[in-house]
């Protein structure tokens, strides 16, 4: 915050302005007799000078800009030419990049002991405890929202098709399981395929943000929360039904699952490790537990 020192007589509007004095000396000749000029000196040597403080002038709107809003205005930007399949340039990803980087619990009113973040087991079973999906924006171009899990809260297997994903963990410790799919190895059948492994690794925030693409850094991938997490997720486009872009889940089964005798190029795989079988579900796996509630943290938009 800057200020600036100015005399109190100048703040309050008292001293008259250099075109004011002009004026005053070309009309009256006394002001310039001896007499006066001796009186004027005594009395600014008796005149006490009073320093007081003003605020500087701030740009008000830049400070109204909150964590959320200016994530909402970077997508936006970073969006605003995307499609299925279109990865933005290297530039504008690691710009939104950069603004999840520095996201806070707080920035989205979240915090740990929150409701959300508390074990309450599934309808059957041996079910996921219930996952809360929070959305912030959504339009054509992208999606903003975040998932809130509670301890052995678990996203299962499924993809991003034509998409461009980041995920900021904001709190908490999770296990990230994903793959790619490996390229031309023929079709064990219409809905399984061969895919590589990408990412086994358990993450504990503050770390970084995980960004996956259309065909690689891991489109396919699992979350399981080891403590209670908030994860927040921009996707860019966002899923749609109408244009081909919905959910799949996945099973997933170990390369010896199936017979390669017959088959040379996945007869080649078997020495290589992180390959699997992925099988594409016919319905929403029984364990997945996520019920929708309204985010009530700061404003995302005007």
């Amino acid at each position: 915050m800057g200020f600036e020192m100015k005399q109190e007589k100048d703040v309050l509007g008292l001293i008259p302005s250099k075109t004011q004095g002009k004026a005053c000396s070309s009309n009256s000749s006394s002001v310039n007799s001896p007499h006066n000029k001796n009186k004027k000196k005594k009395k600014d040597n008796k005149k006490k000078v009073v320093m007081t403080w003003r605020r500087k002038k701030t740009d008000s709107r830049a400070e109204e800009i909150t964590a959320v809003r200016q994530l909402l205005l970077t997508c936006k930007e970073v969006f605003s030419k995307g499609g299925p399949g279109v990865v933005p340039s290297e530039d504008k990803i690691q710009q939104l990049r950069g603004v999840l980087e520095n996201m806070k619990p707080e920035d989205v009113g979240l915090t740990p002991t929150m409701p959300f973040f508390r074990p309450i087991p599934g309808p059957s079973d041996g079910s996921s405890p219930r996952i809360t999906y929070l959305p912030l924006h959504e339009c054509e171009q992208f999606s903003i929202a975040i998932f809130c899990l509670p301890p052995s809260g678990a996203i299962p297997l499924h993809n991003h098709p034509g998409m461009t994903v980041f995920s900021k963990l904001l709190f908490g410790t999770m296990h990230i399981k994903s793959y790619d799919w490996v390229v031309d190895a023929p079709l064990r059948d219409p809905k399984t395929r061969l895919a590589k492994l990408k990412m086994d690794s358990t993450l504990t925030a503050p770390c970084n943000t995980s960004i996956l693409y259309p065909e690689d850094g891991g489109n396919m991938h699992r979350f399981t929360a080891k403590t209670a997490c908030a994860v927040l997720d921009v996707l860019g486009p966002p899923y749609c039904n109408a244009e081909g872009r919905h959910c799949t889940y996945f099973l997933e089964f170990p390369l010896d699952k199936f017979s390669l005798e017959e088959d040379d190029v996945l007869r080649g795989q078997v020495e290589k490790e992180g390959r699997a079988w992925l099988q594409e579900r016919d319905d929403n796996p029984e364990d997945h537990n996520v019920v929708g509630a309204l985010y009530g943290g700061p404003k995302v938009e005007d």
